[in-house]
């Protein structure tokens, strides 16, 4: 185990090397006219920063470091951001080398005359092109620029989603049923208590009828949703507030000392429902009935089709209890449930409401078109997909994991109407 922690961590290193040296080489262009205490002075802070970087990595990998979960969800913000700049860099100085390979193989023919060369070796050498070089920094900044934003203002940027929701012979009871869902809290990533408090407020303030909550309370452990139990137990709903695991509520992301202390972080994690007012549905249905007609909610455990999340749901024994409702709405965390055991397996289960995906909190995200690279893992991964009379919704979610901001995807709180389809 040790010998491959040290494979891997080499690896590591020598993947940031590479790219450090690429990039090095787009700041060589950049400095070329500084004197020379001032290009030292560069070299020892950018490579100083490399350094101390995996250093950091280091220390964390290896030994027992102890910083507080916001100090390091933002100093792992920013090493993300600087990296990403890197990266994008690199691709144009690797574009750059291409012609350069390019043009010196045809020097002899004297077709390498291109304006716009800088050379940074010899008169004798292949320039690198300052366009490329400075088109290439350019839009690395503008992506740091944007993720910046993207933690300060994004992160936060509570967006209500009003949505109809057209369901086969749904009962004239439940005939503008207000539903609202969120999703993905991930509290153990917040880091502004006011931001999020205005967004609770906006969860109430849709006065709905009846709430769910689709997975992922916290990132790894229970005891991050303590310090925000009496914030979000404020959500509140008149036919209840209905919520289920999601994989990060596990503790499956931890090394315990024992079963046992796994298993007491679950029986604090189901405590933490019963503190929130929230009914949690552990492969559960609870039945909501009014002028005589039924409406099943339905909640399942995580369960993906995924092969490196859990399995952990048993949609048999949570269907088998909604036997005789005439609307039957499901909660299951991951969307991918929804293809593999739901559509048309089970023809009367008319919405599977689910998460996970966060829509990557990065991407485009407009009425005509959506992307994000999620999209090349998840088929459905944001927003309504309907096939026959069955329909599945992924919410963006209400927190944010890992980067602790949003770019172009922003949390959402989303208000379903529901509606009897034609």
């Amino acid at each position: 185990m040790f010998r491959s922690k040290i494979i891997g961590f080499l690896a590591f290193v020598l993947f940031f090397f590479i790219i450090d040296l690429y990039t090095w080489q787009g700041v060589k262009l950049l400095i070329k006219n500084t004197a020379d205490q001032t290009k030292r002075w560069i070299a020892a802070i950018y490579w100083g920063y490399s350094i101390s970087l995996v250093l950091f990595f280091l220390a964390f990998r290896f030994f027992q470091v102890h910083m507080e979960p916001v100090i390091i969800r933002f100093v792992a913000a920013f090493i993300f951001s600087v990296f990403i700049i890197k990266i994008i860099w690199t691709l144009f100085l690797v574009i750059d080398d291409i012609i350069r390979i390019f043009r010196w193989f045809t020097r002899d023919l004297g077709l390498n005359k291109t304006p716009g060369y800088e050379s940074n070796s010899n008169q004798q050498g292949i320039g690198r092109l300052a366009f490329i070089n400075y088109l290439g920094l350019g839009i690395a900044a503008l992506f740091f620029s944007s993720a910046l934003w993207g933690v300060v203002k994004g992160a936060h940027n509570y967006l209500v989603n009003k949505r109809k929701l057209y369901i086969k012979n749904l009962p004239k009871s439940f005939e503008g049923l207000k539903v609202i869902q969120i999703s993905d809290i991930h509290c153990g990533s917040f880091w502004d208590r006011k931001a999020v408090e205005r967004g609770i407020e906006l969860i109430n303030a849709q006065k709905a009828d009846l709430i769910f909550f689709t997975g992922d309370l916290v990132n790894d452990t229970a005891s991050e949703a303590k310090p925000w139990i009496d914030v979000f137990k404020k959500i509140q709903a008149p036919l209840g507030v209905y919520s289920i695991l999601g994989n990060h509520d596990y503790g499956d992301y931890v090394s315990w000392e024992s079963a046992e202390a796994k298993k007491k972080n679950m029986d604090l994690m189901i405590q933490n429902h019963r503190d929130l007012g929230w009914d949690l549905l552990l492969d559960e249905s609870r039945i909501i009935e009014k002028d005589g007609s039924k409406l099943a909610v339905i909640g399942v455990q995580n369960w993906s089709e995924k092969g490196r999340f859990p399995k952990y749901g048993n949609l048999e024994k949570a269907y088998s209890q909604s036997e005789g409702a005439d609307t039957k709405l499901l909660l299951s965390h991951d969307p991918s449930h929804w293809r593999a055991q739901v559509l048309d397996a089970k023809k009367d289960i008319a919405v599977q409401f689910s998460g996970h995906t966060h829509g990557m909190q990065f991407g485009i995200d407009t009425r005509f078109y959506r992307w994000s690279p999620i999209k090349y893992l998840y088929k459905e991964w944001i927003d309504l997909y309907t096939e026959g009379n069955q329909s599945l919704y992924v919410n963006r979610g209400f927190g944010y994991l890992g980067y602790p901001g949003r770019m172009g995807i922003y949390p959402e709180i989303t208000v379903f109407t529901l509606k009897n389809k034609a």
